[in-house]
């Protein structure tokens, strides 16, 4: 997302209340994936399980946002789009006062996968409702006001979340979180407009033909392969922190933010270069991740480094998100419904194969380093696929 399209969003989201409401809540959704990241260590002490498995709760999250996404689409396309995210945002803060009261691993886990299975639908229906509350011209920047709120967890809300966490336990992240949804989801059905009947019934068969289609494949497979190697390393990052940089845990949130910041930076300059060559501008950010993935483990040591690193880390993977998400809109226009909801399942297919992979290699190995390089070897991979794709395109022309 471009600064333009923040301060349009910005003034959008002025200029109809209702916005804010889903800004907010969108806020919660962003903190609640993310904000377990930095607080890995403390979950794992207090429950009793190994970093690793700690790190698979955000791969739970994922793959509930990757597997809820599409079929909450698909089944409630017919619904009213108020009364959907009614229901959605009920479900995510039953899902998230079951995190703060979970007594076991397990309940914690089944409650993390019950909120993440409102996520991705819970966006596809409020970007259609936030274009309904503004004029045509306007549309985009009402998405960017929507989407902003996700740009606020990043940068403020998960680096907050970890502080408050380390301060007051982990369990008071969660309770904050449902205290947020629960304003945003309130101030929604406050402000938003009743709905009018159901929703026109979609052609289905024309949204999944256009799913199908090669060019799309490849681009949601960018998306997941891309993410999955940046969760890989990230998902571990606070155990990083601490015991290869030798960083004090009180450090963490601090250092968060500086992840944040970059991801800010990253995504207005990638959303300014993806408007004039959106393939090289995703191809040249998911090569500069992987460098940053390579070197993090080689000057891990030196803690200036590591923090110049996580700086360029942000600024490289949501970079590249305005052009992997253009990819996606464009190969697929005529699935409104659904190409906007897939985007969301493939990074969440990358999160959650990246955690579980880079979970996977520490628990077997004990080394935080295989789970950086092997990130760096995915986005390798997708970069190295998707150039080979677009040279023999180019010489068959």
């Amino acid at each position: 997302m471009s600064a333009a399209a923040i301060d349009a969003g910005d003034a959008t989201a002025r200029s109809h209340p209702a916005l804010w409401a889903l800004m907010v809540f969108t806020f919660s959704l962003g903190v609640g994936e993310f904000v377990v990241l930095g607080l890995l260590p403390e979950v794992a002490n207090d429950l009793g399980v190994s970093v690793p498995s700690a790190g698979w709760l955000v791969t739970g999250y994922a793959l509930g946002v990757a597997i809820g996404g599409p079929i909450l689409a698909i089944t409630t396309m017919r619904v009213p789009r108020r009364s959907l995210l009614a229901v959605l945002g009920v479900v995510f803060l039953a899902g998230t006062f079951i995190c703060a009261i979970a007594p076991t691993y397990v309940v914690l886990m089944l409650g993390r996968i019950l909120a993440s299975l409102t996520h991705g639908a819970f966006v596809g229906a409020a970007v259609v409702v936030a274009t309904r509350l503004v004029s045509p011209e306007r549309e985009g920047a009402a998405v960017a006001a929507v989407i902003g709120g996700f740009t606020a967890a990043t940068v403020v809300g998960v680096p907050l979340g970890t502080f408050v966490g380390q301060a007051f336990g982990w369990r008071s992240v969660f309770w904050a979180i449902a205290a947020v949804a629960l304003l945003g989801w309130a101030a929604m059905m406050l402000l938003l407009p009743k709905s009018r009947g159901a929703e026109p019934l979609p052609d289905l068969q024309r949204e999944f033909a256009a799913l199908a289609r090669p060019t799309v494949l490849a681009a949601l497979a960018t998306t997941a392969l891309g993410f999955g190697g940046l969760f890989a390393a990230y998902t571990y990052i606070a155990l990083f922190l601490t015991d290869v940089s030798g960083f004090a845990t009180s450090s963490v949130p601090f250092l968060l933010l500086v992840f944040g910041i970059g991801a800010v930076i990253g995504n207005t300059i990638g959303g300014r270069l993806a408007d004039r060559a959106v393939v090289p501008t995703v191809l040249g950010l998911l090569s500069i991740l992987a460098a940053t993935l390579v070197l993090l483990p080689i000057l891990g040591s030196s803690q200036v480094m590591t923090a110049i690193l996580l700086l360029v880390m942000g600024g490289a993977a949501f970079g590249a998100t305005p052009g992997l998400q253009l990819r996606v809109v464009s190969e697929a226009r005529d699935a409104p419904y659904l190409s906007s909801t897939m985007n969301v399942t493939a990074f969440n297919i990358g999160n959650a194969m990246g955690a579980f992979l880079g979970g996977l290699l520490i628990a077997q190995s004990g080394s935080l380093a295989l789970a950086a390089w092997a990130g760096a070897a995915m986005a390798v991979l997708v970069t190295w696929s998707a150039t080979s794709r677009q040279s023999r395109r180019t010489s068959q022309i």
